[in-house]
């Protein structure tokens, strides 16, 4: 017998000896002339997140018909009671039978596993396979004599060296959603087989991913999980092999990774149409890529028209959001650097004196008028908002080494989202600010609060606001600011859920209607028409020409509806979050921002609320003191008895904020030293370097009272 194989290259077909041995190696070596995997989309920067759910329903491109399937009338509770007389006897000859004949082509596949044989299951909504049979012949799998499992590889081999021609028919694709649920493919022996596998699903149409997609959805939580961790595994493990000859070198097989990311995207597509998803999106995070060359990889993506070369940047929901502030943290030192060296460069070639001040954006404000002086020295300042950002505050004698930085961001921060000050509007259902609806003649107030986040994000600075999730996603619309100058920014689609996260009463009424069965017409009476307040005066607005004429219906109640939400989330507030966003995008104007997702931009600009004085207990360092010393023992004894709220003034005290960045507590580099004056001498902290300095308290009771008195009252140097 033999087995006949046509390669993706030019040339002709291969004969290969049907032992598994030679098999094995033959498949590993039509790695080197591989078919290249498609492209993502014509242009990977503006369209990088894979849309695979835009095609439509049903894709009426003409099909290959299906062969004639052989009947195949195995019941699941029938392979359960063959394996079970199998471990009692010892007798494994039928089950073995089974493995061997159901994996040994594309069509025993689908003859054991599709609920009718020759069934017509051409929809994304039905995969025709009987998921409760699959389940019970792979968990069995592994628990079988070596000789059954071997076949089974065995059989995969042929499956997937079978001669094809043409598109791909739907019993194909539901053998790969068969094969790839495979648990063999967690042992690095058959990381070889796993990677062709990986290779033809990667390679499939754009039209067969689609049903790839909604197939997959339709797997239990458990088994998609169990999927994603072992490609995960498959990709940590290619970049970083436990044993050198583990795996094949990898310019032998340079294609597994985009391969198995690829086939990753098609997870991470099926967990995005699923409602709820079926796990956390952070959970396709791989955490092994934070230790590559990410830089090289984002410059390789910038120039992806030029090499067309595999980033994992052209799929960033599997890069960790500790990867991606690096990223933006380089790409920004960067922009620093350049910005600083245009300056010196042009004070050199006028032979003007140079002034070490060039290399900052110097912001020096008063406290009693910090939002004004704040607002006119960035608007001086224009140009070198991507300069090193250092500030003083007049009259006091801190020399800012990143302490007083932060503590203008946080004052700042205050005193914009106050409630008497009417640029934002506190949600009190959904604890959240939102943009004030009032017109004015200038908005470069609100152009300085995007200002300012982006700053933060660009000096690493978390900020404690509170904007619900659609304004980040709002922000990335879109993600870089576009060369016309007329062109809508923030214009994001809005569904009753954004109304939700933010005026949740509101939305839950307009659900109601929605489902109202009654007469809409006359319970409601309704019109095109919506009505605000700004100002101390109501305002009507029609929300289509002639809205306040027209009733709504029940015919017409979700245009109402989409109009209504749409009117209170973009439209009401366009001048206000346009200059929002151009504030933002002033300063990130990076293609870094294209990496992330709208939490990913939350978390970059607020860090996280959730203290962990724990983790900041294993990552302190000490000076100075040893961590089994009596005052270092009182202080954490101490701050992990303290309410959240202590908990927060401390981290303030300490660092000059009280929110947790991206790395978590083990980046604060959080230092306790000691300093020999009087025990009578309140703690001291430097800001700067996240240190606090502590006296030789001798009890408990003395550490808490002048530590409490200390970061209750720790704003500003006193030099008034």
């Amino acid at each position: 017998m033999c087995v006949y194989v046509k390669e993706h290259t030019d040339d002709p077909f291969r004969v290969l000896a049907p032992n598994q041995t030679q098999l094995l190696s033959s498949l590993s070596s039509l790695s080197a002339p591989g078919r290249e995997l498609p492209p993502i989309c014509s242009d990977v920067r503006q369209k990088q997140r894979i849309s695979i759910d835009t095609l439509p329903p049903e894709v009426k491109a003409p099909f290959p018909s299906d062969p004639v399937i052989p009947l195949r009338t195995k019941t699941t509770k029938e392979f359960q009671e063959d394996v079970e007389r199998a471990v009692q006897s010892g007798d494994w000859r039928e089950v073995r039978e089974f493995y061997l004949t159901t994996f040994d082509s594309f069509i025993e596949i689908n003859a054991a596993f599709k609920r009718e044989a020759n069934g017509v299951f051409n929809t994304i909504d039905d995969s025709g396979v009987n998921a409760k049979f699959v389940n019970a012949v792979y968990d069995a799998l592994l628990s079988t004599p070596q000789d059954i499992q071997k076949s089974v590889l065995k059989g995969i081999i042929n499956s997937l060296l079978r001669e094809w021609k043409g598109p791909r028919t739907k019993d194909d694709l539901r053998a790969y959603l068969i094969l790839v649920q495979n648990p063999q493919y967690s042992s690095t022996s058959t990381y070889v087989i796993y990677a062709h596998l990986l290779r033809q699903i990667a390679a499939l149409s754009e039209a067969d991913h689609h049903f790839l997609v909604h197939w997959l959805k339709k797997l239990s939580a458990r088994r998609f999980r169990q999927l994603v961790e072992r490609l995960l595994q498959f990709i940590s493990t290619r970049l970083f092999p436990a044993e050198p000859d583990e795996l094949p070198p990898l310019a032998k097989c340079s294609w597994w990774i985009p391969s198995a990311t690829k086939v990753l995207s098609l997870f991470n597509a099926a967990n995005s149409v699923s409602s709820p998803p079926i796990m956390p999106f952070t959970d396709f995070y791989n955490i092994t890529l934070e230790h590559i060359d990410f830089m090289e990889e984002y410059r390789t993506w910038q120039n992806y028209g030029h090499s067309n070369r595999f980033s994992f940047c052209q799929f960033p929901f599997i890069l960790s959001t500790v990867v991606k502030k690096a990223i933006i943290q380089k790409d920004s030192e960067q922009q620093m650097i350049s910005q600083a060296r245009q300056s010196l460069v042009s004070k050199v070639s006028r032979r003007q004196r140079v002034d070490m001040n060039l290399l900052f954006l110097n912001i020096k404000v008063r406290r009693a008028q910090l939002l004004s002086d704040s607002l006119d020295e960035l608007t001086r300042k224009r140009c070198d908002l991507k300069k090193k950002l250092r500030v003083t505050f007049v009259g006091e004698a801190g020399l800012d080494m990143g302490g007083l930085t932060k503590e203008w961001f946080l004052l700042l921060v205050r005193q914009i989202f106050h409630t008497d000050y009417g640029m934002f509007t506190y949600m009190k259902d959904s604890r959240c600010h939102w943009f004030s609806s009032w017109k004015c003649d200038n908005y470069s107030e609100f152009q300085l609060v995007g200002t300012l986040m982006g700053l933060a994000v660009y000096n690493s600075i978390a900020l404690d606001i509170h904007f619900p999730l659609y304004c980040y996603r709002k922000l990335l619309t879109p993600p870089t600011v576009s060369c016309d100058q007329n062109a809508l920014v923030g214009m994001a689609t809005a569904t009753l859920e954004d109304l939700q996260q933010i005026m949740p009463e509101l939305a839950h009424g307009l659900g109601e209607l929605l489902s109202y069965e009654g007469n809409v017409e006359e319970d409601f009476y309704l019109t095109f028409q919506v009505f605000q307040e700004e100002v101390g005066l109501v305002k009507s607005y029609n929300l289509k020409p002639g809205g306040d004429k027209i009733l709504v219906t029940k015919q017409n109640r979700k245009e109402y509806v989409q109009l209504y939400v749409d009117f209170l989330l973009n439209k009401s507030i366009y001048k206000q979050f346009a200059a929002f966003y151009h504030g933002f995008h002033s300063v990130c104007a990076s293609d870094a921002l294209m990496l992330l997702r709208p939490e990913e931009v939350e978390m970059l600009v607020c860090g996280s609320p959730e203290l962990d004085m724990s983790a900041l207990q294993k990552a302190a360092q000490y000076e100075g003191y040893s961590k089994a010393d009596t005052t270092v023992r009182c202080f954490w004894d101490v701050v992990l008895a303290f309410p959240a709220e202590l908990q927060k003034k401390l981290l303030h005290f300490a660092t000059g904020s009280d929110r947790v960045p991206v790395g978590g507590m083990a980046d604060l580099n959080f230092k306790i030293s000691k300093i020999d004056v009087p025990t009578d001498w309140l703690p001291i902290s430097h800001t700067c370097f996240n240190q606090i300095c502590l006296p030789p308290y001798r009890t408990r009771k003395e550490l808490k009272h002048k530590l409490t008195i200390a970061i209750s009252n720790a704003e500003g140097f006193g030099l008034e």
